[in-house]
């Protein structure tokens, strides 16, 4: 099989670096990782904090960017969600979704935003007006006539399910097919039931795989503190104290094997993403027949 180059547009990092604490060298450390295993480009992910790491981080990405043209900018999925939908994030930390709060940090490195629509207070209108991608995440979702997002953020995941009464995120993203839809398909965040109705559903084109992948991910780690909360990793899963069910423990070559094993995979899935992001596709990965990389060319 032959596919595109990888891009990962969602995830926190993997091989024991943190982006919401990583150094410029650790994250050029890391891209080359990525690009050993297929890998292309990347957006660092930066999960809830405070304005004063987020706004330290953003300036370390960026730095980093300027020796490595892997990071193609920074998704910011913290800050502006909804404390219902919290997933492991610390609702501390949490702002109202406001133009004001987010010129708090604002800068043009930022090209992915998750947000709840159901909470905006301008701050959509804003963000697509500069270039910004919105995508409904950690929500309760959005009314028709509604500012349209462009993509949700990890489809099921921390957003209201589906319903057969009234409107939810996950309905609106399956029948909406202008909207791109991210999904964490590493066989623990959704079950293969779940994704082959999103599959079945939604536009081939308009499906985004992602990881949302954590610093623990590929590292020799069994506990480690993400988002201000301890998680905890077994093996299979990463989870809070509380059962609370972290990102992902894979990257997406190997999620993409898992579902290859399990005929469920598209090629269409990795050039989505150059459509989405406007990345001329050049390069390629070659796969053998147990779906394992043997070829990296980019």
């Amino acid at each position: 099989m032959k596919t595109l180059p990888i891009i990962e547009q969602h995830f926190h990092g993997a091989y024991g670096i943190d982006f919401n604490k990583a150094g410029v060298n650790e994250i050029l450390d890391l891209s080359q990782k990525l690009r050993n295993i297929g890998i292309a480009y990347f957006f660092p992910t930066l999960v809830t904090d405070t304005l004063e790491n987020t706004k330290r981080q953003i300036k370390i990405i960026k730095e980093a960017s300027k020796k490595c043209n892997s990071i193609l900018g920074i998704h910011l999925e913290g800050i502006f969600l909804n404390p219902q939908k919290k997933g492991i994030h610390n609702t501390e930390h949490f702002l109202s979704l406001t133009v004001e709060n987010y010129q708090k940090l604002e800068d043009e490195f930022i090209k992915i935003v998750t947000l709840a629509p159901e909470l905006d207070k301008g701050l959509i209108k804003y963000l697509k007006g500069n270039g910004v991608k919105v995508q409904a995440g950690h929500c309760t979702g959005w009314k028709k006539g509604e500012l349209t997002p462009d993509g949700t953020t990890h489809m099921y995941n921390a957003m209201s399910g589906i319903t057969h009464r009234g409107e939810s995120t996950a309905l609106s993203a399956l029948l909406d097919d202008s909207v791109y839809t991210e999904v964490i398909a590493d066989g623990v965040h959704v079950s293969d039931e779940a994704l082959k109705l999103l599959f079945k559903t939604k536009p081939a084109d308009k499906i985004l795989l992602i990881s949302d992948s954590l610093p623990i991910t590929y590292s020799d780690k069994k506990e480690d503190i993400f988002a201000d909360s301890k998680i905890y990793y077994d093996g299979k899963s990463a989870t809070s104290a509380n059962g609370t069910l972290a990102g992902s423990t894979k990257l997406l070559p190997e999620i993409i094997q898992i579902l290859c094993k399990k005929s469920l995979f598209n090629p269409k899935y990795i050039e989505n993403s150059y459509k989405y992001h406007q990345v001329e596709p050049k390069g390629e990965l070659i796969w053998d027949e147990e779906f394992n990389i043997t070829k990296v060319n980019f």
